[in-house]
């Protein structure tokens, strides 16, 4: 703790008033949520959340593709308990982004720790991250204001974005479009190995089978599942028995070399 302390004086010395420090960092990403916060705003209120209620889920899911899942699956009159369990399931990678952060943030209260992790995301983490790892004087109270930052911009670009929306028409099919154009982009940029690549082509088939099963979208649910476990299983087992597989190459690597994890190479 008295380490922080000396850590928070010098910064101010240097750089000025702690908030000035981390708005610095996070002004850049707080510019990029306004357009998109603008839009998932308008999307939501089209969907047929109110002002105050898109606020309130603008500052509680604070996820950009959670929440423009959200207003695609009400448009569809999707169930609400399969609308969580796909919540929970697209949200569960920030178990793995928090449990990074876990050794820069020793010491800290439950209470503190509470209100880090429901104001983190893909964009204030990686921000955090870069900073613990090369500047010694970031505190975890920095990190804290950083999520805050973007958290209240995020939060007013969707308040707007709703106000927007009560005074445009918008038409429904635009939700549809811009949900599938987001979740296509995640795949693309996901797509590093043969191996993700055929488990994401199985995964597009599991769905529209289960779809068609259990004729509703908790089929998006199982199938999720399935290929998320079936994908674990294959890596685990392909690596283990043929670490030169095809299915382990790079896609965009012109030497077509197996991609390799840090975790894989002995130091």
């Amino acid at each position: 703790m008295e380490e922080q302390i000396v850590k928070q004086i010098v910064k101010q010395i240097e750089n000025g008033p702690q908030w000035r420090v981390t708005l610095k960092e996070a002004w850049p990403l707080c510019l990029s949520y306004i357009p998109i916060g603008l839009a998932c705003g308008i999307l939501l209120h089209t969907s047929g959340f109110n002002t105050i209620l898109t606020g309130l889920v603008s500052i509680f899911v604070f996820s950009g593709g959670a929440q423009f899942m959200i207003a695609q699956m009400l448009t569809t009159t999707a169930p609400i308990l399969t609308i969580v369990l796909m919540l929970f399931f697209l949200e569960l990678r920030y178990a793995l982004l928090g449990s990074s952060l876990a050794g820069y943030l020793k010491g800290q209260n439950n209470r503190f720790l509470f209100f880090f992790a429901i104001s983190m995301n893909d964009e204030n983490y990686a921000i955090n991250y870069l900073k613990f790892v090369t500047d010694r004087n970031w505190t975890p109270k920095d990190a804290l204001q950083v999520e805050h930052w973007s958290l209240l911009v995020w939060t007013i670009a969707n308040v707007v974005g709703s106000l927007i929306g009560s005074a445009v028409s918008i038409d429904l099919t635009v939700v549809n479009f811009a949900l599938t154009a987001l979740f296509l982009y995640m795949i693309v940029m996901q797509l590093k190995t043969r191996l993700i690549l055929l488990i994401s082509v199985v995964a597009g088939v599991l769905s529209a089978v289960f779809m068609m099963l259990t004729k509703s979208t908790l089929g998006l649910v199982i199938s999720t599942l399935i290929a998320s476990f079936l994908g674990f299983m294959i890596e685990g087992y392909v690596k283990k028995r043929w670490p030169n597989s095809h299915l382990l190459y790079k896609i965009h690597d012109p030497s077509g070399q197996p991609e390799v994890d840090k975790e894989d190479i002995d130091i």
